[in-house]
């Protein structure tokens, strides 16, 4: 009956669904400047019959719309903010930048459509039937470097939701099993004093110098730190572009990852030591200003097996010839390197298989099996923090060629096509069945709840920001 009801429900609704993850798709902005995307999703739930709650947790582009009253509490988790540097012309198969070149390059218009999607049909589904319960849509910006939710989580927003769904585009179908890098974001900043290169280089102190000198110790590091650690760096201050004029001022944004957000703060502090080594080493001043952390992804196991079986329920459409064409064009755009290893990026959305059932073909036609594992995702994601204070399960949907990487301009190009669209409610489906599940059986929801209990009496949450550290946007100074 759900099945039936969600798959026409849905399908009914497919050109409004559309519609709006073209308008998110058209109007890209970056983490936390999301101010059009925001206040058009946020618009679309109250014409839905949502209430919302703008400027959720205190963030301008954060919402909450809800509906219904009384538990359980189902959340959809949506992102809506893109990528600077990836703007991208849709449905071309080569390269063609937009002039403002920001785009959806990680196809948030699409998972904070398909949320909204799963949500409304949701909301449908309990005013049909008449039942009790509650569906909350969190709009959920600065995914991006930015870890919205992680803020949201340290305001208390998600206090009182009994389980949260959310998705991601990507080339494969299944459940999203792996765990996540946690991680923090810091700035560098070094000030020193400018003169003149040639005439009096001694009188100046150079605070590239102190940049340079921390990059090289912390490259240094990278062997005596352990090796599902990554540290990434850019230099987002160089001093200025004249040469001849010591740099009086530089400053390096880092991003250190790792399995544990206790192995983040160990090797952050190790960093900060060399920073103040290279400071010392050039006498020039330093400050350090933390940006934004993020927690491990904690994936509740029984929440998953419910949202997998929900996803074969769904299923897969057939692809059009058109949409396998394309998908091949855009497959060789692809490099060697990108071709010879495109399954480990399945993998990390947790594909389980050798790859023969896409043997010469484009598009995954299949959904993967769910084994819950223990491997790590070489990534983050802002939902860690949620899944450590709400039951949390994710899955991915099939909305792009195989092989397509996250964050390129081919992930941008392929945004609203009809294959993606297919994706993004097939996605939708599968979490409203889900919610469904949920809000229908009891059974199903104790044990969601035992195991996360279960977890969270020997695993205290702490939230990694910081209380004074505020979100910030990517055109900071």
């Amino acid at each position: 009956m759900a099945s039936n009801f969600t798959k026409t429900y849905l399908a009914e609704n497919k050109e409004l669904f559309e519609r709006i993850s073209k308008y998110v798709y058209y109007h890209p902005e970056t983490r936390f400047e999301e101010y059009s995307s925001a206040e058009f999703l946020a618009s679309e739930c109250e014409k839905a019959g949502f209430q919302v709650e703008r400027n959720a947790g205190n963030i301008e582009t954060a919402f909450i719309a809800s509906y219904g009253s009384g538990s359980p509490v189902i959340g959809f988790l949506g992102e809506f903010d893109a990528l600077s540097g990836l703007g991208q012309e849709p449905n071309n198969t080569s390269y063609e930048p937009t002039e403002k070149n920001v785009g959806h390059g990680c196809g948030h218009n699409l998972l904070g459509t398909g949320a909204f999607a799963a949500a409304y049909a949701t909301k449908k589904f309990l005013e049909e039937n008449d039942l009790p319960g509650t569906v909350k849509f969190f709009g959920c910006p600065g995914e991006e470097g930015g870890s919205g939710k992680t803020f949201m989580v340290r305001e208390g927003v998600f206090d009182g939701v009994d389980v949260a769904l959310s998705w991601h585009p990507s080339p494969v179908n299944s459940i999203m099993s792996l765990s996540s890098l946690a991680n923090y974001q810091v700035y560098f900043r070094f000030k020193g004093l400018s003169s003149h290169a040639a005439n009096s280089p001694h009188l100046g102190r150079s605070a590239l110098d102190a940049v340079e000198l921390m990059n090289v110790g912390v490259n240094y590091l990278r062997e005596h730190i352990i090796p599902e650690a990554r540290v990434h760096y850019a230099i987002t201050n160089t001093g200025g572009i004249s040469p001849n004029v010591i740099q009086s001022e530089a400053e390096v944004l880092y991003l250190i990852r790792s399995p544990k957000i206790k192995q983040v703060d160990e090797i952050y502090k190790r960093v900060c030591k060399i920073a103040e080594g290279a400071a010392l080493m050039t006498e020039t001043e330093l400050a350090i200003e933390f940006d934004k952390a993020c927690s491990n992804y904690i994936p509740n196991r029984s929440l998953e097996k419910i949202l997998y079986e929900n996803l074969l329920e769904t299923g897969i459409e057939k692809s059009s010839e058109d949409e396998i064409t394309f998908a091949e064009k855009l497959w060789y755009t692809l490099s060697e390197g990108e071709k010879d290893s495109y399954l480990d990026i399945l993998k990390g959305f947790g594909y389980k298989g050798d790859g023969s059932e896409f043997e010469g073909k484009f598009l995954a036609d299949t959904i993967s099996p769910y084994e819950p594992t223990n491997e790590i995702l070489p990534g983050s994601t802002d939902v860690s923090d949620v899944s450590w204070v709400v039951p949390t399960a994710q899955l991915t949907a099939s909305t792009s060629a195989l092989g397509t990487p996250l964050h390129t301009w081919q992930m941008t190009t392929q945004g609203i096509s009809s294959n993606a669209h297919k994706g993004m409610l097939r996605a939708a489906e599968a979490m409203a069945l889900t919610a469904v599940s949920v809000l229908t059986n009891k059974e199903d929801l104790e044990s969601v709840k035992q195991e996360f209990n279960a977890f969270r009496e020997k695993n205290p949450y702490s939230c990694p920001i910081p209380e004074d550290v505020k979100p910030s946007k990517l055109t900071q100074s």
